[in-house]
């Protein structure tokens, strides 16, 4: 391996464990590297601009938009009251409303951290009267918030397709069972967990004793959360459907979160449209700077036969399929205790191509995969950005959400990756049976 190479490496690593920002990082590691290396740098601003000319660059954007507006369009009420009338007579109700309700909100916003925004405000105050420990909600909301990187549409399968070319529509619904089963998993877990975090309270809301009542109930519920069920029902059945592409998709999900916003639920004033603006323009700047560099970076380890070279280290010292599956889930995962999802995908995902090709892994299940590792990641300490936001907005201290969040993660969250790397049809039967086998490929 080349020394330039070795040094932009370690500069990278060093880095990240100093908390220089990721943009930056892989730019000045790629041009320390080139320049030790004695090369042209007259290609990486081609390489950069081609990264971030692309349609799904602009999909993007507008899912985070829509994803704001929502943060802000008062769609969490009465998705929590929807979420109540259908769930809440069970044993732990209550915090399976707001594993239901961030379920529902990552089909509206398509992220993680707008779905805690605008849920833990909300619930945590709420159940904490209700005689749930802060804690312990707050908890299970920050473990439930990467459903919205799980539940169609979504902003990091829109990068993983970016990047590893693959079809929007395929694999958007190669991560909803996965998702799904995240989610009952977290509220089995939730029913035999909750009693030991709970206080006396009298203050529980009760729901309607009748059969009669409970329908009126929920068919009131259901109705107030109509329109904003509507905006991911139209935005799927639309790029489904051929009506409409994924980037077309996005736009038109603004245009209706702005119509339920303003007029049929009247919470979405000027202010609140400003600060989402403010919001996306940040994010995709974000977004904007790390695919561009990270791309050059790649790109520069790719060349200098970097991946190639981890993919025969890799197939050499685990002549197994599944063991080096395994070994690819625990490199992600512990990149996902240091780095956020998006940085992940756009390093991980070229570097691990070459070997996923060379022992047949289907790249729409490897989408399902990576997706599931990188949000398991986001709530994985030591840097977990939902732990971060979680215990800001819920004023509880880092260090008392860890241990509640571990047993969601190691009893349900590991379980579920390693179902959705060994058992292919867990994210490749849907894709193959909507849009058909010629687009996913065998598995």
């Amino acid at each position: 391996m080349e020394f330039g190479i070795i040094v932009g490496l370690l500069l990278f690593f060093v880095g990240i464990i100093i908390g220089l920002p990721l943009c930056w990082v892989f730019l000045g590691c790629t041009v320390v590297a080139i320049i030790l290396m004695d090369e042209s740098l007259v290609w990486l601003a081609g390489t950069a601009y081609s990264a971030i000319d692309s349609y799904i660059l602009m999909a993007i954007s507008f899912f985070i938009f829509a994803g704001n507006l929502m943060a802000q369009a008062g769609i969490a009420d009465r998705l929590i009251r929807f979420a109540y009338a259908l769930v809440g007579r069970i044993k732990g109700g209550l915090v399976d409303v707001g594993i239901i309700t961030i379920l529902f909100l990552s089909a509206l916003t398509g992220s993680s951290l707008p779905t805690i925004a605008a849920t833990i405000p909300l619930l945590v105050p709420q159940l904490e009267r209700f005689g749930y420990q802060r804690r312990y909600v707050t908890a299970v909301l920050c473990c439930s918030s990467f459903l919205g990187y799980l539940i169609p549409p979504s902003v990091p399968v829109l990068i993983y397709c970016l990047v590893a070319g693959q079809s929007v529509a395929a694999v958007f619904l190669s991560t909803v069972f996965p998702g799904l089963l995240l989610a009952g998993g977290y509220m089995m877990v939730n029913t035999f967990l909750c009693p030991r975090y709970m206080l006396p309270s009298k203050d529980i809301p009760e729901l309607p004793t009748t059969f009669k009542a409970s329908v009126k109930e929920l068919g009131a519920a259901t109705w107030g959360a109509l329109p904003a069920l509507a905006i991911p029902l139209i935005v799927l059945v639309g790029i489904y459907g051929g009506v409409f592409t994924p980037n077309e998709a996005g736009s038109i999900a603004v245009v209706v979160t702005l119509i339920v916003g303003i007029f049929i639920y009247r919470e979405l004033r000027a202010k609140n449209f400003w600060t989402a603006c403010q919001t996306t323009l940040t994010t995709l700047g974000m977004i904007t700077l790390l695919l561009g560099f990270g791309t050059v970076f790649t790109r520069l380890m790719i060349r200098e036969g970097v991946a190639q070279s981890m993919a025969e280290t890799m197939i050499g010292a685990f002549e197994s399929k599944y063991l080096i599956l395994f070994m690819m889930n625990m490199l992600i995962l512990v990149l996902g205790m240091f780095i956020d999802g998006i940085p992940i995908l756009i390093i991980a995902v070229p570097l691990i191509m070459p070997l996923v090709t060379q022992i047949d892994v289907n790249l729409v299940q490897l989408g399902a995969i990576i997706v599931v590792n990188v949000g398991l990641g986001v709530t994985t300490p030591p840097y977990a950005i939902s732990i971060f936001v979680g215990s800001r907005l819920a004023g509880v201290p880092y260090e008392r959400l860890v241990a509640p969040m571990l047993i969601f993660v190691l009893v349900i969250g590991l379980p579920v990756l390693f179902l959705t790397t060994y058992i292919p049809a867990l994210s490749c039967w849907l894709p193959t049976a909507v849009v058909g086998p010629r687009i996913v490929g065998p598995w």
